[in-house]
Parts: structure tokens; sequence; C-alpha cells
């Protein structure tokens, strides 16, 4: 369980990382406020006034380390769901963490995009999409930490060679 733990954390900081590179410097631009995703000539007039103007601003702006703190649950939780359908998946690490990301992303942040910025705050679908992009390179990220944590023994001494698995 310990191990498990601090594979969800190690997924947590790499996710943690991935999503300020994605989100913050490419889709908010350097200033935070002038990328593609504040653009007011393409984003919802709404998206832009709850991150900028509506108050209380969302916490990712107020208390960042509260949504960190979030991160953190929610990759232990991803590595504790890995840990109980791995032996259901194929032995490469790869593989498992391509499918790992695809469940975390597909279950949670194209859930999150469709009734959030879509449904609540109009983003338009173009900017949906990139953010889906943006979404899946974090997730993809967290999942390759999560399992390489988890499979590092494999690495070390594995039971197989890597091609039979």
């Amino acid at each position: 369980m310990f191990r498990t733990a601090v594979a969800g954390i190690a997924g947590s900081v790499v996710f943690s990382l991935g999503t300020y590179v994605t989100f913050a410097l490419i889709g908010s631009g350097l200033d935070q406020h002038s990328g593609p995703l504040f653009n007011p000539s393409s984003q919802s007039a709404k998206f832009i006034a709850v991150w900028t103007q509506i108050e209380p601003l969302p916490l990712f702006e107020t208390k960042p380390q509260l949504i960190l703190l979030g991160y953190v649950l929610f990759c232990v939780g991803h590595a504790f769901l890995f840990r109980s359908v791995a032996a259901a998946w194929p032995r490469t690490i790869a593989s498992r963490a391509w499918r790992l990301a695809l469940v975390t992303w597909s279950l949670s942040y194209v859930f999150f995009e469709f009734l959030g910025p879509f449904n609540l705050l109009g983003e338009p679908p173009a900017l949906v999409a990139l953010e889906l992009v943006f979404w899946a390179t974090a997730a993809l990220a967290e999942a390759a930490a999560v399992v390489a944590v988890l499979e590092a023994r494999q690495w070390i001494a594995p039971k197989l060679p890597v091609t039979t698995r």
C-alpha cells in the first residue's frame, strides 16, 4: 500500500507539471491571460469572466495549494485503481500506462470538460478539444509515473524477458 501511495504521489507531481505546462503556459499564455484559452475573439465571455472577474474567483486562482492537494488525492486513487486491475491488463509497461491514461482521461477529464466548460461556461468545441489534448498529455504523464513506480521491480529483476510480456 505504501508503494501504491508513493506511485500516486509521483503521478501527481508529473500530472501537476503537465497541467502547468499545457494549461498555464500554453493555454493561458505567459502572462496567464493571453493564450488561446483567454482570447476574447474565440473564447466564451462567461469562461473568461469566471476565471478573471466573477467573485469568488476559482480556487485555482486564490488557493492553488488546495487544488494541488486534490491532484495528489486523485492520483493516489488512480494508483490504487491501477493496482486493482493490473493483473488483467497486458504485461508491458507501455500498454499499462496507455490503458490507465485512457481510463482516467475518458472517465474524468472528458466528463468534466463536457459538463463544465462546454455545458456551463459555453466554451467553443475547438477549445474544449484543445483542453482535452492538454488533459490527455497530463493523464499520460501521470499514468507513466504511476506504472513506472509500481512496475519498477520488473525493470530491476524481470520475471520474463520484455519481448515475451
